[in-house]
């Protein structure tokens, strides 16, 4: 009987990350391998917190991303690397990770380079170089979890290379249909849809936002001006209190 349950027992490859325990280099590749699975929490969180469309859009794409990349794996059905010794579930065409992170910096690079705006340093320079900063940010970080799963033998660089192509396509064509075009064109059938969605009643109840179309850096200044006025009067009463 105990051999019977031992033969249908099976690792959860979606945390399960085998490394070599003799390199750093290797530990530090695991972790940062797991990026995707730490990235979902995440956006649920900020989808919730906030209630911002952009956020929320954001990520129903990758989660389309990721209904793609099961459809694309079971249609081609191609295998991990022949000389990993992992014995890893599922196929490995095109690569998830590589895929996930792909979608998640182009979209990103985009939103920052075609509509967000940082609050300014008072130096275009410095402002420039900023921006600058975060979009090597984004690309690095999606290169090193891409070459993770290289270095671990998770994966073929072709398996690799396809999976980022494929993310960043969609990372790209999503936020020009859903963000950029609307943005640009609000009469236009992706302008509508967006508009739609925003005064549905359901969106209304959410309290759902478009903070970009609004604010270009998405409110985060006007909220915290608001918060600093309250802040300011709240002590303010309470100073009064005092000399009473």
């Amino acid at each position: 009987m105990t051999d019977l349950v031992a033969a249908h027992r099976v690792s959860l490859d979606l945390t399960h990350v085998i490394y070599d325990a003799s390199s750093d280099t290797s530990f530090v590749l695991a972790l940062l391998t797991l990026s995707p699975i730490l990235l979902m929490p995440a956006y649920a969180v900020l989808a919730v917190h906030t209630r911002e469309l952009t956020i929320t859009n954001m990520w129903a794409g990758q989660l389309l991303s990721e209904g793609l990349n099961l459809v694309l794996k079971r249609i081609f059905k191609q295998d991990r690397p022949v000389d990993s010794q992992l014995h890893l579930n599922g196929y490995g065409f095109p690569s998830s990770h590589s895929q996930f992170m792909g979608y998640f910096s182009a979209f990103l690079i985009c939103h920052v380079y075609f509509r967000h705006r940082f609050a300014s340093t008072g130096s275009i320079v410095l402002d420039q170089l900023f921006r600058t900063v975060v979009y090597l940010g984004l690309a690095a970080w999606c290169a090193i979890v891409a070459y993770s799963r290289l270095a671990l033998l998770y994966h073929t660089p072709h398996q690799v290379n396809w999976g980022l192509g494929i993310g960043m396509v969609l990372g790209v064509s999503h936020y020009m249909c859903t963000e950029l075009l609307p943005a640009k064109f609000p009469d236009s059938m992706f302008g509508r849809i967006r508009s739609a969605i925003v005064n549905h009643p359901i969106s209304v109840w959410l309290q759902l936002r478009d903070g970009w179309g609004v604010w270009a850096d998405g409110g985060r200044e006007a909220e915290w001006k608001q918060w600093r006025t309250e802040w300011l009067k709240q002590h303010a009463r309470l100073a009064r209190k005092k000399t009473t």
